[in-house]
């Protein structure tokens, strides 16, 4: 049988950056040349938390570089006209509401009623099916050591938490976490959001899972609303993926796998080694590659009872899992499969899948700059450590300045 769909070439920039002006292509290249540079990096990511917190005038140099570059906005508003845009690239998008968790129970209240107002809103656009939620926004980070510690990393994809090992005080608080999860999990199954719970680090995540999977429990039963994000970084992960299917069957509902390589390295191993336990992280980028992969396989084998999503900035994965919907005779728009990357990152693997019909969106983080501060820092150490990533982003947006005569 022929195959009807075009092959895809991540090395089309025309098709990349064609959401792009020339300034914007400009400033995209100085930015990123800045990134090569390590030290500049760690001299900007030290100095600009500080200097906002100093009261510095420096927010219009940050919305115009890098905010403007890895953010939709300061508001939704200012979010919908990037939605907007990337929509006339059949390029869609996961909203991810950037402020880092604060705690205290008022403040868990309140990130819970941003959640909803996020979803309401997705709802109203055409262009938004998505959106992402940080269970840490609204649980006590210590609460969530303690029930992680009690799990010993069993129960997870059971969706058991171990509260026996809770006071009766401690029992009422998680009561309000598992209570403001429903709020938000049945503001999106009403408003036909889907809701992506982001990963956790290892030490807190058996309860961010096993909360998730009552969750979809609940309310994966016809079409999936609720996506667990498994980090193949770390080694226990893919059997992690197999047990949580396995529940899926059992239990009859659809497993929702926003399938990530991860975000915490440093950290974990870090910690394993000053606590003295066995890093949970992969030996190598090899091992995470090969997991990841066989992760899509997976997945990709079971479309009827996995909904998943590629989230992967990685072009050989990406192809990877298109080149499997095709053996398969799947088509590109299956409503089980969806691809997505970081705004401002990709644009060649993003663009690309999308010009070929394969759904697709852009991560796209809004708040105010202050709040989201921590986010670019992430987003530049990430360019200046991830061998390659800063090269490969140049070198594509300087053959688009050449195509376009710049």
């Amino acid at each position: 049988m022929d195959n009807p769909h075009p092959v895809i070439s991540f090395d089309n920039t025309e098709y990349a950056f064609a959401y792009k002006t020339d300034q914007e292509l400009k400033k995209a290249n100085f930015l990123f040349s800045s990134m090569g540079y390590e030290s500049l990096v760690k001299l900007g990511t030290r100095f600009t938390p500080w200097a906002i917190k100093a009261g510095l005038p420096i927010k219009g140099l940050i919305r115009n570089t890098i905010f403007k570059q890895f953010v939709g906005g300061e508001t939704l508003e200012e979010t919908a006209r990037v939605a907007n845009k990337l929509e006339q690239f059949k390029v869609q998008v996961i909203l991810d509401y950037g402020v880092e968790g604060k705690e205290g129970e008022e403040n868990f209240d309140h990130a819970t009623d941003e959640f909803i107002r996020v979803i309401n809103f997705a709802a109203t656009q055409p262009n938004i099916p998505f959106m992402s939620i940080k269970v840490t926004g609204f649980a006590r980070f210590a609460l969530l050591e303690k029930l992680d510690a009690a799990a010993n990393g069993k129960s997870g994809y059971e969706g058991r938490v171990h509260t026996e090992v809770l006071t009766e005080e401690e029992k009422a608080e998680w009561q309000r976490v598992v209570g403001r999860m429903h709020r938000i999990i049945k503001a999106a199954s009403s408003n036909k959001v889907g809701v992506l719970v982001d990963a956790e680090e290892t030490w807190i995540q058996d309860p961010v899972d096993a909360l998730t999977m009552q969750m979809m429990e609940l309310y994966n039963i016809d079409t999936a609303v609720v996506f667990n994000t498994i980090q193949l970084y770390r080694h226990d992960r893919l059997a992690f993926l197999h047990d949580s299917f396995r529940q899926a069957e059992a239990k009859r509902f659809i497993l929702g796998a926003k399938l990530v390589r991860g975000a915490y390295m440093e950290k974990e191993r870090r910690r394993a080694e000053e606590l003295n336990y066995a890093s949970p992280i992969q030996p190598s980028k090899e091992a995470s590659d090969t997991d990841y992969n066989k992760g899509v396989e997976f997945c990709i084998e079971h479309l009827d009872r996995i909904s998943l999503i590629v989230a992967s900035h990685n072009e050989h994965s990406s192809l990877r899992a298109v080149e499997l919907l095709d053996k398969k005779g799947l088509p590109h728009n299956h409503p089980h499969i969806h691809f997505s990357q970081l705004y401002g990152m990709s644009d060649n693997i993003t663009f690309n899948l999308a010009k070929s019909g394969l759904s697709v969106s852009k991560y796209l983080p809004f708040g105010p700059i202050h709040d989201v501060v921590p986010y670019l820092m992430r987003r530049a150490q990430e360019n200046s450590s991830v061998s390659g990533q800063t090269g490969r982003e140049l070198g594509l947006i300087r053959k688009e300045m050449k195509r376009r005569k710049l």
